[in-house]
């Protein structure tokens, strides 16, 4: 069996078509949506991420600045710009860019991000409204996780979904937005005993853990959809997955890049067109 490949191209293509004109209805009204990224790293991979985000920021009509605070910045710099942010009325999505500096811990910062252009769902306020399925943006990774379920018409309601990782950015998320679709949902991590006797259940199996060739064939259950988070840097400085291989176990299996990554980056863009047109976060 061949595995169907769960592309992520054409709906991020459809969610940009959206965000570009819902912002310029926003410009029309006197509004510009913008988007603040706030950098305390040196790290190549988030430059080349970063710079990414404000290029197709720029193409939707969506402004964004970029802060560099630098690899040395200290929690008490960040805290300030991002609360700095969060009162600024002509802000509309922040994003605290990882990884941090030596030291410096997200969970002594995210609660400095404002709900309301909470537009990767960092504060703790915005997890708790998440699981209590309240309205909230949730990070947007895990969300284009089900995007791209939903795009390909994966069925969910009665699914044995299995989500390897339990990351506040990933893992626990898409577990949370998976019971919303009243999928039946197990999460592992790097304790679960025998890890291929979960994900063998599995219907949909949904992995993001930052391994590469963690999951191999023998993990996997016949016909199940394979969704692979995981961006990691291979030897040869290519992008590669989570997943090593199915050998035609998988009937459906995102590829590494253009799979989750694509449709990650364009609901950053409309989470920030969202949040300029209305926010309902209290």
């Amino acid at each position: 069996m061949t595995a169907a490949v769960l592309d992520g191209t054409a709906p991020a293509r459809a969610i940009r078509e959206r965000v570009t004109t819902a912002a310029a209805g926003l410009v029309g009204r006197g509004i510009v949506p913008k988007l603040a990224v706030v950098v305390a790293t040196d790290d190549p991979g988030a430059g080349w991420y970063v710079r990414s985000l404000a290029a197709a920021a720029g193409r939707v009509g969506i402004t964004c600045e970029v802060i560099s605070l630098g690899a040395d910045a200290f929690t008490d710099d960040i805290h300030r710009t991002l609360l700095r942010l969060s009162s600024d009325d002509t802000v509309h999505g922040i994003v605290l860019q990882a990884p941090l500096p030596d030291g410096v811990r997200v969970e002594d910062l995210a609660a400095a991000i404002a709900c309301e252009k909470d537009v990767d769902g960092a504060n703790p306020l915005s997890a708790g409204r998440l699981a209590a399925g309240l309205p909230a943006y949730p990070p947007a990774t895990a969300a284009a996780v089900l995007c791209l379920l939903d795009h390909h018409q994966i069925e969910l309601t009665g699914r044995n979904a299995v989500v390897v990782g339990r990351s506040l950015v990933v893992g626990k998320p898409t577990a949370q937005l998976l019971l919303q679709r009243d999928a039946t949902v197990a999460i592992c991590h790097r304790h679960t005993k025998d890890l291929a006797a979960h994900t063998r259940s599995a219907d949909v199996l949904v992995v993001a853990v930052g391994r590469i060739g963690l999951i191999r064939a023998e993990h996997v259950g016949d016909g199940a959809v394979v969704v692979d988070v995981g961006t990691n840097t291979a030897p040869d400085g290519s992008l590669a997955g989570d997943v090593d291989a199915t050998d035609g176990r998988a009937a459906a299996i995102s590829p590494v890049p253009g799979g989750v990554g694509p449709v990650t980056t364009a609901l950053l863009l409309e989470h920030t067109v969202q949040s300029a047109g209305a926010a309902w976060c209290s």
